[in-house]
Parts: structure tokens; sequence; C-alpha cells
């Protein structure tokens, strides 16, 4: 299986060790990794301004990268819902409609393409809140919806439930924006900083230790936010869980 790594530019600045445990847990589960390194942006941010237009040339240099894989990983469910639903400045060519069917969230493919049966190697013995982001839950649908009715399902859930100690703890409003929102949270601070806060705290009330996303950006989002309430909370990427971190 020839797997590409595809790591947002906000995890390779501020959170690289996502990217270091994501590829070491997709070579764990046994995919041959490479890691183009003329990749950049895949234009979200231009998409979420209103300017799809803008991102012609970065989609195609995103095409141009990741051409030819069987599969495409990140581990940002925003980014991938991007590519696949909106990675639409350039021309629908067979080879930007075979990338974009091929780029998949760690989670999802971890759940739906491998289907691990366990992770031996990790245990996690803390209190953890799930945090799934907009764009998982309501772009790629990788668990219920509160707001839905239809049967429960998690999938990064149900891999966590895989890993040994982990102890879950369940907010009040679970399904709540966390307020990041890409650019959102630049154009509308005030309102941003407040949905942040209210999240923290709601997982603070629930007993949260560390707060468990699939989507770094919003844990980098929230992270501020207890930090400037001194909430004492921690932050982990499902990827770095997976991989075995014990903190």
């Amino acid at each position: 299986m020839k797997v590409a790594l595809f790591i947002p530019c906000f995890v390779d600045t501020f959170s690289p060790e996502v990217g270091i445990a994501t590829i070491e847990l997709l070579e764990r589960l046994g995919c041959s990794v490479d890691y183009p390194l003329d990749q950049t942006c895949c234009g979200q941010p231009m998409g979420n301004s209103g300017c799809e237009q803008d991102a012609a040339a970065t989609e195609t240099l995103f095409v141009k990268n990741f051409t030819g894989y069987d599969y495409i990983v990140s581990p940002s469910g925003s980014c991938v819902h991007h590519v696949r639903t909106h990675l639409t400045a350039i021309e629908q060519t067979p080879a930007v409609t075979a990338v974009r069917a091929n780029t998949y969230e760690l989670v999802e493919f971890i759940h739906d393409i491998l289907k691990v049966g366990a992770f031996p190697w990790a245990e996690f013995p803390h209190k953890v809140g799930l945090h799934n982001s907009c764009g998982t839950l309501r772009g790629l649908h990788t668990a219920k919806m509160s707001e839905i009715n239809e049967p429960f399902f998690s999938k990064p859930l149900a891999l966590l439930k895989k890993v040994n100690g982990i102890e879950f703890v369940t907010p009040e409003r679970p399904d709540e924006c966390c307020g990041f929102g890409g650019t959102f949270c630049i154009s509308e601070e005030p309102i941003s900083a407040k949905m942040g806060i209210d999240k923290v705290r709601d997982h603070s009330r629930a007993g949260a230790e560390y707060i468990v996303s699939a989507d770094p950006s919003c844990l980098m989002h929230q992270k501020g936010c207890a930090e400037r309430l001194q909430l004492g909370m921690k932050f982990i990427h499902i990827a770095q869980i997976l991989n075995g971190a014990r903190t």
C-alpha cells in the first residue's frame, strides 16, 4: 500500500510532533509512507475567506505532489474536508478527481481502510474528553451528530477504546463548535474566543485531564483558551495516543 503523508501548514509550524506521530503510527501499522517534499498549503484558508479562485496555483501543486499514490493521509480533518469537497478552483481532470477521492483523514483511514483491531503498544491512563471538529463530524461524518436522529457511532471513540487505561468523560455539549473555524478566528476574534472559552470550561466541568481530537487546529485554539483561564488541562492529538504516548 503506497501512502503519501499530507502535513498541513499549521501542523508543520506549530505541532510537528503530530506529524511525527502520524508517520510513526502508519509505519507501525504496515504502511509504506512517502512525504512529498514540495507540498505546501491545500488552499483551505483562501477557500474559507471566499477567495476560492485564488487557490488555483496551490491546488495545482497539491495535485502534482500527491498524484500516483493509493492513499493520501493527513492528521487534519478540516484540510481533508477541503480537499475532498472544495478543491474546485482547477479543472476537474481524472488526476484531480483521483487525488480528491483518495485523500483520507487519519482516523477514517485507520478505521475504514486499515480496519485496525488493536493497538497493543498504546496505554493512556488519563481522563479524556473527545473533541470532534466540525470538519470531521459534519464534513467527513466520522461520528454521529447529536442533532441528527441516527444510530450512535464514533470512529475516533472506537479506536481510542482499544487503548489500555483510557477513561472517557463527556461534556454537556459534545458537538458544539470550539470557535476556531479557520479564518473565522481572525475575522471574528471575540466570538471565536468566547466559543473556545465555553468549550474548554465544559470539558473542565466534566473532569477532563486531556482533550483529544483528530484536528490539531481545534486543539491549538482550545489550548490557548485553557491556558488563559489557567484550567490546567492538556491537549493531545489522537495520533499521539494511538502511537503510544503516555503523557
